[in-house]
């Protein structure tokens, strides 16, 4: 049995004041990537400096204004990415470039060395101000852990004078929703005022969900609480950098949007410690799927996603949200059909806006086009099978012959697992187009030979014999009808007949569907024909009509 009692809840927020549950999202938050900074840290094996390169370019393509590309007074190799970065000239001139430092004077120092050149920078200070680190890790008193936050302002402050650039200071409170609101407001307020914060020179405070502990909705009360509370909003950036570890990192993010927040800290993907942090991808797609501008070039989710693949060295799960290999396909036959039916009516009515059950954005739209939206296993029905055969072949069967074509596709997929779109047609081929027995048409003409009158005279195989017949009847397929009744001996009635274009131009072709009822055993059946001349199309369906019911007597 789970051991439960080993863990304590984490209290709410008594905050009857808010008002986030009423709002809407509107407008796209000015984004952040840490890709290259604590989405680094996390990855098993580090980027190197090429592939920081190739990550940045992504980045900056999508459209970000704000990336931290590290540590730089930690690592050597982080160091030197952002000095090849001012020296190659690969920074745009309306780009902001954040780096992360501890409150620390040599590393500080270090900091605005490896920032010389850069044109809009962010110096990014934090220090743990929970109830918990304070006890057990650095062992300090409330004031001691202000002044660790008041003393790094000075040295950003003291550096920043020599600075020949735009510069902006970061602060977060490390471990924010850990800590008492009260007194995370009291030490974000003596760096604000520490640094000198305005309307036209803001701070940016960042309160990150350093690790996920509560409901998102807790977060957003502490987001509300801060952004309400503070005694100079107009001069506050509001940040936040949201974890994932209960797996809530977007619905955080989003109701934090709500609650006031201005700016957002994530990754692609949500790559980060632990199970890691904010997918900026998914909020920003979900704000897409409600008609608002995200405001990042995202319309080409493969490309992006080969780019963090191969840079990252991790793979998207094939559920991931937007950019996995499954999101946009289904496997359910009621799913399926009603997909199905949602792309037909779109078409109908010609309407401008995306609306289709099951798909709550066109996959085209994000660079997904080339994905099968309707996929065949043994859990699909009908109007899947009908869907493929349709999207990806252009035969428009009739729905009476849903079911036919899909049990035969069934019994495929309960024995082999998926069947695939190729697949699919071959045995469609085999099935419908490609029978050759007990008769086979071979060639056909007809003529009017009075009114209402139609005789024809048709070529076809009978086991090893070639024939030849004729027939009279009030149009082609009726005589025909006539025609093969003699021959076989059997007693049919043509139930349905069907036909349309398969193709456009100089080949073009029509497919014809014809379905026969055996009257004797009541077995009913449909055949498929296809030919450049559409009376020829019909003559081949109602042969392999035949074929079909002879093969089932």
């Amino acid at each position: 049995m789970l051991n439960y009692q080993r863990y304590k809840r984490v209290p709410v927020v008594p905050y009857p004041e808010r008002t986030w549950p009423d709002k809407e999202i509107e407008k796209a938050p000015i984004w952040c990537s840490v890709d290259l900074r604590d989405g680094n840290q996390a990855l098993i094996e580090p980027m190197v400096v090429e592939e920081k390169i190739e990550m940045f370019q992504l980045l900056v393509k999508l459209g970000f204004k704000e990336i931290e590309v590290g540590f730089p007074s930690a690592s050597q190799i982080e160091y030197d990415f952002l000095r090849k970065l001012v020296e190659d000239d690969l920074i745009p001139d309306d780009m902001w470039i954040q780096v992360l430092v501890q409150c620390r004077e040599h590393l500080v120092e270090r900091t605005f060395e490896a920032l010389k050149g850069v044109k809009n920078a962010i110096v990014h200070i934090y220090n743990s101000t929970s109830t918990l680190q304070r006890e057990v890790v650095f062992k300090k008193e409330k004031e001691e852990i202000k002044q660790i936050a008041i003393d790094g302002t000075k040295m950003v402050k003291k550096y920043a004078k020599d600075f020949e650039g735009n510069l902006r200071i970061e602060y977060s409170p490390e471990s924010f929703t850990g800590t008492e609101l009260d007194y995370a407001l009291e030490v974000c307020e003596a760096v604000q005022k520490e640094w000198g914060a305005t309307k036209e020179n803001p701070i940016i405070i960042n309160l990150p969900a350093t690790v996920e502990m509560t409901t998102p909705n807790v977060y957003a009360d502490q987001i509300e609480w801060m952004h309400r509370h503070f005694s100079d909003r107009e001069s506050v950036i509001l940040s936040i950098h949201p974890h994932n570890d209960r797996g809530t990192g977007v619905a955080a993010t989003e109701l934090a949007l709500l609650a006031g927040a201005d700016r957002v800290e994530g990754t692609l993907f949500g790559n980060g410690e632990r199970t890691g942090n904010l997918d900026i991808l998914t909020v920003a797609y979900n704000m897409f799927s409600q008609g608002i501008n995200p405001e990042l070039n995202i319309e080409n989710v493969t490309e992006i996603k080969e780019v963090y693949e191969r840079c990252c060295k991790m793979d998207v799960p094939m559920r991931h949200p937007y950019a996995g290999k499954l999101v946009f396909t289904a496997f359910s036959g009621s799913h399926q059909d009603a997909i199905n039916k949602g792309m037909k009516a779109m078409q109908e009515r010609r309407q401008e806006w995306w609306e289709v059950p099951y798909l709550p954005i066109d996959p085209s739209d994000i660079g997904r086009e080339y994905e099968p939206i309707v996929r065949i296993n043994s859990q699909s029905g009908k109007g899947g099978v009908a869907f493929v055969m349709d999207s990806e072949f252009g035969y428009k069967l009739p729905k009476r012959m849903h079911k036919e074509f899909a049990d035969v596709i069934q019994k495929i997929a309960e024995s082999q697992g998926e069947v695939a779109p190729a697949t699919m047609m071959e045995v469609f081929e085999k099935e419908y187009l490609r029978r050759k027995a007990p008769y086979e048409f071979i060639r056909a003409k007809a003529e009017d030979v009075a009114e209402n009158e139609t005789e024809i005279e048709v070529v076809f195989m009978a086991g090893q014999e070639l024939k030849s017949a004729k027939a009279v009847g009030n149009g082609p397929l009726a005589a025909l009808k006539k025609l093969m009744t003699e021959e076989s001996g059997m007693d049919f009635t043509l139930i349905d007949y069907s036909q349309h274009a398969l193709s456009q131009g100089s080949e073009a072709k029509a497919a014809a569907y014809i379905c026969l009822r055996d009257n004797r055993s009541g077995k009913e059946t449909y055949g498929v024909g296809v030919s450049a001349n559409i009376t020829r199309a019909g003559f081949r369906a109602f042969f392999s009509a035949v074929d079909r019911l002879m093969e089932e007597k």
